[in-house]
């Protein structure tokens, strides 16, 4: 059964702490990316481990294995939305329908080890990608589609909200 798409526009987690996750993206940079995300990748692997990895808690709410998938994919599309930026002058960036992913890729049905083994990769990838930017590179813009605009500091620390409170929503 699909999840009810999430329609909600997360881009006010850039001016104040998340209350579900209790992430602070005031704190995050793209420097401080690579260490958080490294540090989630083993959390991420043992929740993929559980017996129950592909349960859904409930019919409204993704299980560990989609959660994983959404992350991994999250990792590519941030990886190349960031080239983007960092190579286009105001990068404008196409919209992404997350629910129709999960649905065309059958997030509910895929190998937990091999979601294990992608996810790291690609965050792995976001990771070395974030690491190389120097700070005055940290000003580059970048458009999405609804007109939603950042900076790539603000677009690590929105990203970073994203990878971190997914991580929270399967108790990682």
């Amino acid at each position: 059964m699909p999840i009810i798409p999430d329609t909600k526009d997360w881009t006010w987690v850039l001016s104040r702490p998340c209350p579900e996750c209790g992430f602070d993206a005031s704190v995050a940079t793209p420097a401080t990316a690579p260490g958080i995300v490294l540090s989630m990748l083993p959390r991420w692997r043992a929740a993929l481990r559980r017996p129950d990895a592909a349960d859904r808690p409930d019919e409204a709410t993704w299980s560990v294995l989609e959660y994983a998938c959404h992350v991994r994919d999250v990792f590519t599309l941030f990886d190349h939305r960031l080239t983007l930026m960092l190579t286009e002058d105001d990068a404008r960036f196409d919209d992404w329908d997350q629910d129709r992913t999960a649905i065309e890729q059958d997030y509910a049905t895929a190998d937990p080890a091999e979601v294990a083994a992608g996810l790291t990769a690609e965050g792995e990838q976001i990771a070395a990608s974030f690491g190389r930017i120097p700070e005055e590179e940290w000003t580059r813009r970048g458009t999405r589609s609804n007109g939603s605009a950042f900076t790539v500091l603000t677009f690590a620390q929105y990203f970073l909200h994203d990878a971190v409170h997914h991580l929270h929503d399967v108790n990682g």
